[in-house]
């Protein structure tokens, strides 16, 4: 019943928005302010009523209205608000567009940083369902940090723009987004996490199946390490060099790797392992086992070998026959 009401009350809202818009001998320009105003009331009706379509269409004409009427920061509030309603009712289409319509109207109203933070919202709604749309909305935050020189703010959107790459397994284009961070960090002096990008870039590399990569990347970003992390790099890539896959198992299953972001806990899990050349297994012996089957031929054949060793063993040798010759040879001198 209330939401019957509320339902009532906002179509009357509209009704007023619509008079509002309308023009007349003595009224030449609608009135946009007004209208806006209605239709935001009319879209808070249909929000407790639970009626999430009205809503947003109210919404997205409010925001028209204010675009009319020259508030464009408005008008992209509008529009953030109608990108809520989509998530409420699960319709994820349009949210993109949503997002690059508002960013681009608070840019214009010269709102850089409301600009990038709503970007930043459309994408996280995105990122479950819609991967490869989020990556376009971080990657375009991202840009617009850069442009206002807000180092740490644009290696936030651009740690996000790595972690996403990882989980969709594209390895070429996450080791150039680290790479990217690893640079936004230096310039703001932010060592500990140049570290730690330094350890993912390493897990990339590998992951890519490049090894001298990894070892390049560690020998170039390695100093900006903790002890305990150079360490169990140097283990890991020398169990890879040597493809020791028990040693680079050890290495990976390294607290702090366990601990870092879940996408690159989950890579270094999952990580394929060095095939080095394994032992042959040894023949296992069966106990009470039948002796073994020997032929009665074979038989034959040795004992006749042996008999005839023996009877040689009769004949003198060519040693001794030698010797008599030598003993006769003596007498006759």
């Amino acid at each position: 019943m209330n939401a019957n009401k509320k339902i009532e009350e906002g179509l009357e809202h509209i009704r007023v928005a619509e008079k509002s818009l309308k023009t007349s001998l003595l009224k030449w320009r609608p009135d946009y302010e007004l209208a806006a105003e209605e239709y935001n009331k009319a879209a808070t009706c249909f929000r407790n009523a639970k009626s999430f379509e009205q809503c947003r269409d109210c919404l997205m004409k409010t925001a028209e209205c204010h675009k009319q009427n020259r508030s464009l920061f408005y008008a992209a509030k509008s529009i953030d608000q109608a990108i809520l309603v989509c998530k409420e009712l699960g319709d994820l289409r349009e949210v993109a567009a949503l997002a690059e319509r508002a960013s681009n109207m608070y840019m214009s109203h010269g709102s850089a940083d409301t600009a990038a933070s709503s970007l930043d919202k459309a994408a996280k709604i995105l990122e479950q369902q819609h991967p490869e749309q989020a990556l376009q909305l971080f990657s375009r935050a991202a840009e617009i940090a850069t442009i206002q020189d807000s180092s740490r703010q644009a290696a936030e959107y651009i740690s996000k723009v790595s972690r996403i790459h990882v989980k969709l397994k594209q390895y070429d284009l996450a080791a150039h987004s680290i790479r990217r961070e690893i640079g936004l960090h230096q310039q703001s002096e932010n060592l500990q996490a140049t570290g730690r990008l330094a350890v993912a870039l390493v897990l990339v590399q590998l992951a890519r199946g490049d090894v001298v990569a990894a070892e390049k990347a560690f020998k170039e970003w390695g100093n900006y390490c903790e002890g305990p992390e150079v360490q169990t790099l140097e283990m890991l890539l020398q169990a890879f060099d040597e493809e020791d896959a028990e040693a680079a198992k050890k290495a990976l299953s390294n607290p702090f790797i366990k601990h870092m972001d879940v996408e690159y806990a989950i890579l270094a899990r999952d990580l394929p392992l060095p095939e080095g050349l394994t032992a042959a297994p040894k023949a296992s012996v069966r106990e009470n086992a039948a002796p073994s089957y020997v032929s009665p031929n074979l038989q034959a054949t040795a004992s006749f070998e042996e008999h005839s060793q023996e009877k040689g063993d009769n004949k003198p040798t060519s040693e001794g026959k030698a010797g008599s010759d030598d003993e006769f040879e003596g007498g006759l001198c």
